[in-house]
């Protein structure tokens, strides 16, 4: 039995949370806050494996601080996620751990003081690691106690760590890497209602400093995030979704010069998630930028694939 593929008298009630590690990261540098996740606190039971290869093309325009001499900036970027995780009990409550590596290549293209140059990136980007839990509504379960559970309003919490393991070099003003640590601790709110899903999700990103950024120090202030997902289950193991997120804050300053690049931007998108056999699942997803300020304001598509396998599977 595949635990996305509830009994029949359970239809639709639980979907298995690797997707919320598909994306979560598609370019250190330029990306952070644009994540769209749903069923990001969803409930497997414990002892549950699982394996995401994912695939994501991003393109755009970029916008920059209007003090800086760059004019008509734009990228395409490409990104391949590897990612693991496991549903464990943690202290009677359902938890999963995930790690995620990326590796990221694309180019980059603009006006700069008044000449068009163009550049290309290709490494890997910064690893995450996180750790989820349910609060309330999803004890911890094993399969049998899992094939009788019902989900109503489900609270959970979770904490992304970002570690700077990306390709990095202090004389470029982009990279893959960010050279810096980040911390988003989140707070999900999930309520079932016969098929239909709805996901309210609250973080803020929290940055470390770059200390050789290209021979200077630059800092970051919190950026606040907001997601929300309506789902609907079409089939015992089809879904799909509508995505929305707001993410604002982020200023940096370098040297202790503040500079004007506040970020006030959202996103909007969809997510199909298909069964393929009884382990096996694929998800597509598109989102794209509905306001940008500052930051990238890009189409994304991707494609994922997860195996999942343990816990009574």
């Amino acid at each position: 039995m595949d635990i996305s593929d509830p009994p029949a008298r359970y239809s639709g009630r639980v979907a298995f949370p690797c997707w919320c590690v598909a994306l979560v990261i598609l370019c250190a540098s330029v990306m952070r806050g644009q994540e769209l996740e749903p069923r990001a606190y969803s409930v497997s039971p414990v002892g549950v494996n699982f394996v995401v290869l994912a695939f994501a093309r991003a393109s755009g325009d970029l916008s920059f601080d209007p003090a800086l001499p760059v004019e008509d900036a734009s990228a395409t970027l490409h990104n391949v996620v590897m990612a693991y995780g496991r549903a464990i009990d943690f202290f009677g409550r359902t938890a999963n751990v995930t790690v995620v590596v990326p590796y990221t290549w694309g180019t980059l293209e603009g006006v700069v003081n008044g000449v068009f140059q163009q550049g290309r990136r290709s490494g890997l980007g910064d690893s995450a690691f996180r750790f989820a839990m349910n609060l309330y509504g999803a004890p911890a379960m094993n399969m049998e106690k899992f094939r009788e559970y019902r989900q109503k309003t489900t609270i959970g919490t979770s904490v992304t760590v970002i570690v700077p393991t990306g390709q990095y070099a202090d004389n470029r003003y982009v990279n893959i890497g960010s050279n810096r640590w980040a911390v988003k601790p989140e707070v999900g709110f999930s309520r079932r209602v016969n098929r239909w899903y709805f996901d309210l999700y609250l973080g803020i990103w929290v940055f470390g400093t770059n200390t050789d950024f290209n021979g200077s120090v630059r800092k970051q202030d919190p950026l606040g995030s907001t997601q929300v997902h309506v789902s609907y289950n079409i089939t015992r193991r089809m879904w799909a979704a509508f995505d929305a997120n707001f993410y604002t804050g982020g200023r940096t300053t370098t040297n202790g010069g503040a500079e004007a690049d506040l970020q006030r931007n959202s996103r909007v998108g969809g997510t199909l998630a298909i069964p393929v056999t009884k382990h096996q699942s694929v998800k597509f997803n598109y989102s794209t930028g509905a306001r940008t300020n500052i930051g990238a304001s890009f189409q994304t598509i991707g494609v994922a694939y997860q195996y999942a396998w343990g816990g009574g599977v």
